[in-house]
């Protein structure tokens, strides 16, 4: 029986790289976004040509009715959940300087970026405890170098992925004793839509040395990570974190 994943924010950027590399490894999917289901077809349907059952659900994560309509929806579907991937995530709103900052965007990014993965994590090990899996299941947050670098016009954004360091690991503390795996990939400069408006800028850091490798890291090198982690081809290794940055947080002197 193919094992099953929940993607979220997976029919776009780093999460449609997940969804691939799952999909290329015989992962059967559940694909969550915001956008209504009518505006994702043509990547559902990319997605399940390379061979494997793919469903959509729209749903706000940072909202508990849709996270527990998410979970049923999983359930209804496929009857198990091997592995939950949460990607899903927004960058701070006009970017303001902390000074400037204003509750309402800290309050729906906080709500999207932390607390709506934390709290579907917590629906999500339920439904994984029903199950009989063939092999230890898995948690993966997706997090970002932001919770390492400081961005003063993005205050909220880097807080709230500082913020999943450590629900990766209270989580992995937690859901042991289940055999129930959680991982942090922390992605570096990433070519997606939430990076597309400052390709100048990271087109001439890359280029001064940035990155040791001399590249815009892609949606697929994020997915084959994830890939790497929920196959348990990296065991032994819950609540660590795997940075895909090429070398960029690496210090010189």
């Amino acid at each position: 029986m193919r094992q099953v994943a929940l993607i979220t924010g997976g029919a776009r950027g780093i999460g449609l790289g997940i969804a691939k590399e799952l999909a290329r490894a015989g992962w059967n999917l559940m694909l969550n976004g915001v956008r209504p289901g009518d505006s994702v077809t043509d990547v559902i349907q990319e997605v399940a040509s390379l061979g494997v059952e793919v469903d959509y659900c729209s749903a706000d994560v940072s909202n508990s009715e849709d996270r527990e309509r998410l979970i049923a929806a999983v359930e209804q579907k496929f009857g198990r959940l091997d592995a939950l991937i949460n990607n899903a995530g927004i960058t701070s709103p006009g970017r303001k300087d902390i000074l400037e900052a204003d509750e309402e965007s800290w309050d729906k990014v906080f709500g999207i970026n932390l607390k709506g993965p934390f709290f579907l994590t917590q629906l999500a090990a339920q439904l994984m405890l029903k199950s009989k899996p063939e092999q230890r299941q898995k948690v993966v947050f997706v997090s970002s170098i932001s919770s390492e670098f400081v961005s003063t016009n993005r205050g909220d954004y880097c807080i709230t992925k500082k913020g999943l360091e450590m629900a990766t690991q209270l989580w992995a503390v937690r859901l042991a004793p289940h055999n129930i795996d959680v991982y942090e990939v922390r992605p570096g400069v990433i070519r997606s839509d939430m990076t597309s408006g400052v390709t100048d800028k990271y087109d001439h850091l890359i280029s001064e040395g940035l990155t040791l490798d001399r590249r815009w890291g892609e949606p697929e090198d994020v997915g084959k990570a994830v890939r790497a982690l929920v196959d348990d081809l990296i065991p032994y290794a819950t609540g660590q974190v795997l940075k895909i940055d090429g070398g960029m947080t690496i210090q010189e002197l």
